[in-house]
């Protein structure tokens, strides 16, 4: 194969690659975040190297089989996985905060589905974010955002 060709694929596969991290990238995850949280009264969450460390640790281990299962480690976090193998960062955090629908703020309860996702993207005493994102065997994509302080303590309100 000739150099140029190889030069031509090199370029290809390396834009692809961008245009993948272009939508997984922290400020991909933070803007989605910090937006729920704007939206309630809540200050803005601030990217954490040891918590994406953390959260890219735990999406790894979940290459094999995309199960959604929590980590039990020592931080907030919240799951989500999805066919789509393009499926982005802001996708994934809509996700949750698309549980908003669910909360009721007067009762602290959710109304007739899930709603605790969304209550830790909005948490007020988090302040920290580290997510991470693994394209497993399966063809699923699986995310992982880990909080710190962690929130969803039982009878406290998020804000």
């Amino acid at each position: 194969m000739k150099s140029s060709n190889i030069l031509v694929i090199l370029t290809i596969f390396s834009m692809c690659c961008f245009l993948c991290l272009a939508h997984n990238a922290p400020q991909d995850y933070l803007d989605v975040h910090n937006k729920a949280r704007a939206e309630v009264g809540v200050g803005p969450l601030v990217w954490n190297e040891t918590l994406a460390a953390y959260a890219m640790n735990y999406a790894k281990s979940k290459h094999e089989t995309c199960e959604m299962v929590h980590s039990q480690g020592p931080y907030g976090e919240n799951l989500a996985e999805g066919s789509d193998p393009q499926m982005t960062a802001a996708a994934a955090v809509k996700l949750w905060v698309d549980e908003k629908a669910f909360y009721d703020y007067n009762t602290n309860e959710c109304v007739k589905d899930e709603c605790r996702h969304y209550t830790q993207v909005v948490w007020s005493n988090t302040k920290q974010l580290g997510c991470a994102r693994e394209s497993c065997k399966n063809g699923w994509t699986f995310f992982i955002c880990s909080y710190c302080p962690p929130g969803n303590y039982v009878g406290d309100k998020p804000y």
